[in-house]
């Protein structure tokens, strides 16, 4: 399939005025959940509303990291979702939850996110 980036912008979902750009994200349609550097979290008043969550890396190790909310925009779309406070050394991501909320699909070909057409009612 390849890898490609993005880049998004996130802001703070109970006061949206700090936003922070992130550069460069990788789109891991294997990864449930966006990881976003904690210092980043921090700096646009994201806070820690789960903790001490289990995450199973790709390598199989077992590790725990915080989780918060945010909102997450991406080429003019825009979700609100659970963000994973990443410590240093961890990848920064744009997980398949926030690529289902921003109503985007995974171009392969392309290495690009493109509109995902309607959505399922029922």
């Amino acid at each position: 399939m390849g890898t490609f980036r993005v880049n998004c912008v996130l802001e703070n979902h109970v006061d949206p005025k700090p936003t922070a750009r992130v550069t460069k994200a990788l789109v891991d349609t294997g990864s449930d959940y966006t990881w976003i550097p904690e210092g980043t979290l921090r700096k646009i008043g994201v806070v820690e509303q789960k903790r001490d969550l289990a995450f199973v890396m790709a390598n199989g190790q077992t590790i725990t990291r915080s989780v918060g909310f945010a909102v997450i925009r991406v080429n003019g779309h825009f979700t609100i979702d659970e963000v994973v406070f990443a410590c240093k050394g961890d990848s920064t991501l744009l997980g398949a939850r926030a690529i289902t909320g921003l109503n985007l699909r995974v171009d392969a070909r392309n290495k690009r996110l493109v509109a995902g057409g309607p959505l399922t009612a029922a």
